[in-house]
Order: structure tokens, then C-alpha cells, then sequence
């Protein structure tokens, strides 16, 4: 039996001051993150609300003219789209290959993050370039799938492949994050108790894995949302995203104003995903458990 001494009124003080003495640590350790975010995240995104909002006129007309031009509807539906395409795409790669790496041996997933990390030391632009080779006409990629002449780059399929092989990693990783975490005692457990493969598999491994599918499926759906590099070297113009008709705007229309307002939607629509995710994929939730009040 344990029992719990109260403190002093000499000992609380000491401790109270302690803990207001380390407040003005924590924030001075903030702040340099505190400025980086303020110069190069908030203040850019205040400007781009402004000039969606007062050029040429101050009013809601870009915005009203986004939603009005079925072209533009039509390009952020396809980027929408896309997103969701390459997002399930990669988690359908990408969870068998975590899984591989939390069963196999050190030595083995040390050489499977190795090659889930490679990627980051080579450059974007070479990777696109590479792509570019391999999906041009009569290319490599188009005689190992017997397409022969048929083309893929300019397409929307040339475009999901370059994309798929850039975020995979964003997939892999949290993937095994969570995949590590598990508990395999449990999964021997309901094995001795008669539970086939296929039971133990949905009913104990992909709810406990589920945080890493949200989290991996929600990182690369919203980085294909803004992808530019990608699409519009794999692409045409004709299959344009939603990040490429911003471009357009501010590179040769110098529609400053129009381009804020595009890239504010994007925003929103961003915003609200994670909302949603956030209200939605909760631990409980994925568990199958109801939060008790």
C-alpha cells in the first residue's frame, strides 16, 4: 500500500516557479520556428488571400469567376481525381512492402528503407527526365507492357506513374510506423484460438494499422493536389492540374488575382480534408470502440 506526502507550502512554491520559469524557455525555443512559419508560410498565404480579394477589383469576382468557368471546374475536378487515384495506387504498393519490412530480418529492412529513402538522394527533376524516357513513344515502359506505339507520356496514366513513384515513400514510411507498433502477440493469439489468416488480417492487423494508412493516404493525397513539376513535364496541356493553371496565370496571363483565388480553393479544399480526417479516423474509431462521454 502507497501513499502520496503533499507538498509543502514552501515545496508548491518552488515547483510553481519552476514551471513558470520553464514557460519563457519553451517559447524562446519556439520562436525561431514561430518566425519561419510567420515569414514564409503566413505571411505568403495573406498575401495571396489579399490579391484573390483586391485585384483588379476589391470584391469577390475571382472567386465567383472560378466556380462560374467550366474549364476551371473541370481541371480542379481532375485534380481531385488524380489525387485520389495516385493516393490508392501508393497505399495498394506501399502496405504489402511495410509489412515486408516488419517481418524480415535487420539486415533485410535496413536494405528496404534503403530503398524506400533512395528516391530522396536523387533529384526531382532527373527522376521526371527519366520518366520521360521510359514513357515516350516506343519506350521501354510501352514494349515491356506490349502498349507498342500506343502513347503514355502526355496522359493522364504517364502522369499517375511519375507521381506514385515520388510519393511512395510518403506512404512507406508511415505505413511502417505504425505496422512496427503492433503487437504480434496478438496476432499468435488469435491464430491458437482457430482464426484463419484471412480473419486475423481484417479483424486485428488492418484496424491496429489503420492510423498509417489515414496518415500515409492523407499526406500523399494532399501533396498530389499541388503537384506541378511532375505533370507538367509528364503531361499536356490538355491533361493540366490544377497547380499548372495556376502557373499559367501567373507566368503569361499575370492574373495575379485569379491565381490567388485558384490557389485559395485549393487551400480550402485542403483544409477541409484534414478536417474531415481529423474528425473522422480517430484511434477509437478505426478500432471499432465507441469514446465513452
Amino acid at each position: 500500500m502507497t501513499t502520496t506526502t503533499p507538498l509543502t507550502p514552501v515545496a508548491g512554491t518552488i515547483v510553481a516557479a519552476t514551471r513558470r520559469g520553464r514557460r519563457p524557455r519553451g517559447l524562446l525555443l519556439l520562436a525561431p520556428a514561430l518566425v519561419m512559419l510567420l515569414v514564409f508560410f503566413a505571411y505568403p498565404v495573406a498575401d495571396i488571400v489579399w490579391r484573390a480579394f483586391s485585384e483588379p477589383h476589391l470584391g469577390l469576382q475571382n472567386l465567383r469567376d472560378v466556380f462560374a468557368d467550366p474549364v476551371t471546374l473541370r481541371v480542379l475536378t481532375r485534380t481531385v481525381v488524380t489525387a485520389f487515384g495516385v493516393a490508392t495506387l501508393t497505399l495498394v504498393l506501399a502496405y504489402p512492402y511495410a509489412h515486408l519490412m516488419t517481418v524480415v530480418s535487420l539486415r533485410w529492412r535496413a536494405v528496404l528503407m534503403a530503398l524506400v529513402l533512395l528516391p530522396f538522394w536523387t533529384s526531382l527533376m532527373a527522376r521526371n527526365f527519366a520518366w520521360i524516357v521510359l514513357l515516350q513513344d516506343g519506350g521501354p515502359l510501352a514494349k515491356l507492357t506490349g502498349l507498342g506505339e500506343k502513347p503514355l507520356l502526355g496522359t493522364a496514366v504517364g502522369v499517375a506513374l511519375g507521381m506514385v513513384q515520388v510519393l511512395l515513400p510518403y506512404m512507406v514510411l508511415p505505413l511502417y510506423s505504425a505496422m512496427s507498433g503492433i503487437d504480434r502477440r496478438l496476432l499468435s493469439a488469435a491464430a491458437s484460438l482457430g482464426a484463419p489468416r484471412r480473419t486475423v488480417f481484417g479483424r486485428i492487423y488492418l484496424p491496429l494499422s489503420m492510423p498509417g494508412v489515414v496518415a500515409g493516404y492523407t499526406l500523399v493525397f494532399v501533396l498530389a493536389l499541388g503537384f506541378y513539376i511532375t505533370p507538367r513535364l509528364l503531361g499536356s496541356p490538355q491533361q493540366s492540374l490544377i497547380a499548372q493553371v495556376i502557373g499559367t496565370k501567373v507566368e503569361k496571363l499575370l492574373d495575379f488575382g485569379g491565381a490567388g483565388a485558384l490557389s485559395l480553393v485549393l487551400l480550402a479544399l485542403t483544409g477541409l480534408l484534414l478536417l474531415a480526417v481529423s474528425r473522422v479516423a480517430r484511434p477509437t474509431s478505426m478500432l471499432g470502440l465507441k469514446e465513452e462521454d
